[in-house]
């Protein structure tokens, strides 16, 4: 893949399936993603899927510590209706890391449903902030909310964006224009990924 070589130098993001194991696809069932994975998923890299990697990160890291997350283990909540804006997008970069699924998702295995990852993924849900992870196993839940004008775009992608949307911009411009739209993904994942002002965490009371 021809990705920009600061993907590889974005954070990963290592959890333990059990799903995994017991289908036989991996031995250990871990499984480590990292930005590009997110990429793939949603066929472009942008601040919002940047957002949406970073927040599931940073929650993880505060609802495990140096523990291991167990992928299937967490709910996901959005604040935002599934069409609303980017919520689609989020949801679904949170759905890849975390295995949480709306009613869609993997019913599970047998009568009690093993593994399930079905109705994990909630829409519309009562809180303040963007998103929020809740743990199944403890109730241990946290509040996410980013700001992405800590981090903001080029001056110059003001000026050319509106020359390519008009298709007047020259193939020089439109490089340009998408160097420093990445410019700015990189500097949000490298330089400011445990920025507290970019993602902002705090304990979720009421998930317990």
């Amino acid at each position: 893949m021809d990705f920009p070589d600061f993907f590889a130098d974005a954070p990963t993001l290592s959890l333990r399936d059990p799903l995994a194991v017991f289908l036989g696809a991996s031995k250990l069932g871990v499984i480590t993603y990292t930005y590009a994975d997110a990429v793939k998923l949603a066929g472009h890299s942008c601040p919002t899927v940047a957002s949406a990697y970073l927040m599931v990160w940073r929650g993880l890291k505060h609802l495990y510590g140096d523990d291991m997350p167990e992928r299937g283990g967490l709910e996901v909540h959005l604040r935002d209706p599934r069409d609303q804006g980017t919520t689609g997008v989020i949801a679904s970069v949170a759905t890849l890391l975390t295995g949480a699924a709306p009613e869609t998702g993997f019913g599970g295995i047998g009568p009690a449903r093993l593994f399930g990852r079905r109705d994990l993924l909630h829409f519309d849900a009562p809180i303040a902030t963007l998103m929020a992870l809740r743990r199944r196993d403890n109730g241990r839940g946290v509040l996410l909310d980013v700001d992405t004008s800590v981090v903001p775009p080029d001056r110059e992608m003001q000026e050319l964006l509106p020359r390519i949307l008009a298709e007047q911009a020259e193939d020089v411009e439109r490089a340009q224009f998408a160097e420093l739209w990445q410019s700015r993904v990189e500097r949000m994942l490298i330089q400011h990924a445990e920025d507290p002002a970019l993602v902002r965490v705090r304990e979720w009371k009421a998930a317990a």
